[in-house]
């Protein structure tokens, strides 16, 4: 597997922590998942990824901590900007964003930025 691949796959898996962090995944989130997704070339990757995480019923502990482990070691990436838009799109699409969605969003942020302190791509 390309290590791009495994960037979009990652980022399925903390979309998947993201929407699990609220206690269960909506149906509204999936279908913002995939409308917001449904023009991006790394779709299927993400979103097969997503299902994956939801099928092994990874804990959002293990899903979000596996994600940034490999943003980590990949290094700074153009795209860590739009994740995070993505994030809080599909975050929003039930009943607005939660605590422990904006808490993992944030962490998101907070974390990538901290390890990659000159790169203007995380906002």
């Amino acid at each position: 597997m390309a290590e791009i691949d495994k960037l979009y796959e990652a980022f399925g898996e903390l979309i998947y922590a993201v929407a699990k962090a609220d206690g269960a995944i909506q149906n509204e989130e999936r279908v913002a998942l995939e409308d917001v997704l449904k023009d991006n070339k790394w779709a299927s990757d993400i979103i097969w990824s997503f299902n994956y995480e939801d099928k092994k019923s990874k804990t959002v502990k293990e899903a979000y901590s596996k994600a940034i482990d490999i943003f980590k070691h990949h290094g700074p990436f153009s795209e860590y900007g739009k994740f995070a838009d993505v994030l809080e799109l599909v975050a929003f699409a039930f009943q607005g964003i939660s605590t422990e969605e904006k808490e993992i969003i944030s962490n998101f942020r907070n974390e990538l930025t901290t390890v990659f302190k000159n790169d203007s791509n995380i906002r």
